[in-house]
């Protein structure tokens, strides 16, 4: 068997187990990554810093052992910092900044033995739900390059569902891991509030809402990478214990019968759309087969958007005037797209006590949410309200941040009350549209209840495999 078949047809786990039995070597594993690079990031534009330098040097070297070791990865450029390599936030303002230092993230990826060959386009600052930066260009979908890729993590999402990689890095402030994972077929976990660090350069993201993890195409990479990354540092807000039983044996642990609720209306009670409703159908019917008791649950709610908004405006501004010391001078309008300027007037207009006030309505909003789910084990949303809209469906290049938000905010309908409540959220990849592109069915679990929420998945994985269903444009 070829190197690009034996690359191919195995997830993340099953190429660093060919590592460990001398069947390949990490070297023609980074080579064969950076072949596809080269052949699809062309029509994908899903790679936009490459770092084949650093991957060769990582995979002749001494790696780690771990549960990945050999296996080439991609990071997501937003936020982490990796010593050696830029960090642009898919912004002009920090196109030249080059970190100094790991992230506690990426020194977590390293360990697992992850070998880094490259880092994902996102939308500038990830403030959309498509991946079309002015510094870049736009990310395409490999199941139709004029749809969506999804953001903040739509090169992340693109490359693997493309088959460059089998898993990359991703985060998700409202959607940005689930939202791209369901645009590209693929398996995205949102973990709960608490259970990853954005240390030691932050404590907290979006008062716990921001989290980050990977997408991938198995759910057994996913919760491996899980146990790779999982953990607090000491003295963080939100930490949650460490399981007492890695997240990838819990895989094989019998789950009983759940008691799980089936969301098919729109927070308002209105229908959903017909492909929304059969991705939830899909899995419902799925979870009855598998021996669950499965029950329409009411879940109503408004999504608090004016807050929302400004929560991010304020979090983001700040985070632009603490760049001045990596850049050397205050960013201007000419550094940043229209709607990142906006967003930089708005947070520098809202005063403390509204931004006090923003942040408890958002937690009561979190905290109606757990409410309202609270007889569940699970809860069963679309991922989204639609399949991927077209490119440009989001347009950063808008002077009104309030007409820019209101697509942006129905696209995280089903997404960002969880990361407002703190509870974990998985999206799998049961439905496709009569057009050929995919449309996630979201797994909601209790806070702190990943393990509940992957051996569901994986059910649902085994009894309508995915992991051979691949888009037009893929290797």
């Amino acid at each position: 068997m070829s190197i690009s078949e034996t690359f191919s047809q195995h997830d993340a786990l099953g190429l660093a187990e060919l590592v460990r039995n001398g069947e390949t070597t990490p070297s023609e594993l980074v080579e064969e990554a950076i072949r596809r690079i080269e052949e699809l990031n062309p029509k994908l534009n899903a790679v936009s810093i490459k770092l084949y330098d650093l991957g060769r040097e990582m995979a002749a070297g001494d790696l780690p052992s771990g549960p990945f070791t050999g296996v080439p990865f991609l990071l997501k450029d937003l936020v982490f910092l990796c010593t050696g390599v830029p960090l642009t936030n898919g912004t002009r303002y920090l196109k030249d900044f080059v970190a100094d230092t790991d992230s506690a993230m990426i020194a977590r990826i390293k360990r697992a033995g992850l070998v880094l060959i490259g880092k994902t386009n996102v939308p500038e600052n990830g403030y959309s739900a498509s991946t079309e930066p002015v510094l870049f260009g736009p990310t395409h979908n490999p199941w139709n390059d004029a749809v969506c890729a999804g953001g903040s993590s739509g090169g992340s999402a693109s490359a693997v569902a493309g088959g460059i990689v089998p898993m990359a890095d991703a985060s998700d402030g409202g959607g940005s891991i689930r939202i791209p994972a369901s645009n590209n077929g693929l398996v995205g976990l949102k973990p709960s509030r608490g259970r990853v660090t954005w240390g030691p350069q932050y404590t907290d993201l979006w008062y716990g809402a921001a989290v980050s993890l990977c997408v991938s195409r198995s759910v057994r990479d996913t919760a491996a990478f899980l146990d790779a990354v999982e953990g607090a540092l000491p003295g963080e807000p939100y930490a949650l214990p460490s399981p007492e039983q890695a997240y990838l044996e819990q895989l094989d642990v019998p789950l009983g019968r759940l008691r799980i609720g089936l969301v098919a209306t729109m927070p308002d009670g209105s229908p959903l759309s017909a492909d929304a409703a059969a991705a939830v159908a899909t899995a419902g019917r799925l979870c009855e087969q598998l021996g669950h008791h499965v029950e329409e649950a009411t879940l109503r709610y408004v999504l608090p958007a004016p807050e929302i908004a400004r929560m991010t405006a304020t979090i983001s501004s700040g985070g632009f005037e603490a760049a001045e010391a990596l850049v050397g001078r205050p960013v201007t309008e000419d550094d940043v797209e229209p709607i990142t300027w906006r967003v930089i007037e708005l947070g520098r207009s809202l005063t403390a006590i509204q931004h006090a006030n923003d942040i408890e309505a958002l937690r009561l909003f979190g905290r109606d949410m757990v409410e309202q789910l609270g007889d569940y084990d699970v809860t069963i949303t679309p991922t989204q309200p639609e399949p991927p809209p077209p490119l440009g469906t989001y347009d950063m290049s808008l002077d009104d941040l309030e007409r820019y938000n209101e697509p942006l905010m129905h696209a995280m309908t089903f997404t960002m009350p969880f990361n407002l409540s703190g509870q974990p959220a998985v999206t799998v990849p049961l439905h496709w549209t009569a057009d050929g592109l995919p449309l996630g069915s979201q797994l909601v679990g209790r806070i702190g209840d990943e393990a509940t929420i992957l051996g569901l998945a994986r059910q649902l994985e085994e009894a309508s495999p995915w992991a051979s269903r691949r888009p037009p444009r893929s290797i």
